[in-house]
């Protein structure tokens, strides 16, 4: 299955933990990704990712013909080092500033037929790759 999203991962708990980041097209889901480099993520793909299970898990990956490369707006679409997958741990979905809401209840996504834990968040909050880091150790892998 391909979707319509970005991952990254970030090494915790000795491996490397997936986020799956959803959204709209413009909602600034490569954008935050641009973003959570700075903050010591990794690239595995952007704007479409194919997942796919193994032994009850769920992986991601870029299809080959994106594999290393990432869209920059204004930029373009640039070279950009990357896993070659990770597993997916958490999605985020990149929603508008006033949908974000202060003190969620626990959410999840469907996907391959898994529950993966979900938090919603403004991609452009300047705090954002710091939510994503707190997210990953507190809900989606890590200590909590």
């Amino acid at each position: 299955m391909i979707l319509h999203a970005g991952l990254l991962a970030l090494w915790s708990g000795g491996r490397w933990r997936g986020l799956l980041i959803e959204g709209a097209s413009g909602s600034g889901k490569s954008d935050l990704a641009l973003c959570s480099l700075e903050h010591g993520f990794r690239l595995v793909a952007d704007d479409r990712v194919l997942v796919w299970t193994c032994d009850g898990r769920l992986f991601g990956r870029a299809p080959d013909s994106l594999s290393s490369l990432m869209e920059t707006r204004g930029l373009g679409v640039l070279a950009q080092d990357s896993l070659a997958f990770c597993e997916i741990d958490l999605s985020v979905r990149c929603v508008a500033a006033d949908a974000v809401e202060r003190l969620p209840d626990a959410a999840s996504t469907e996907v391959e037929g898994h529950a993966v834990p979900r938090i919603d968040l403004w991609p452009f909050d300047v705090a954002a790759p710091l939510k994503l880091i707190r997210a990953m150790q507190h809900l989606g892998g890590g200590p909590r």
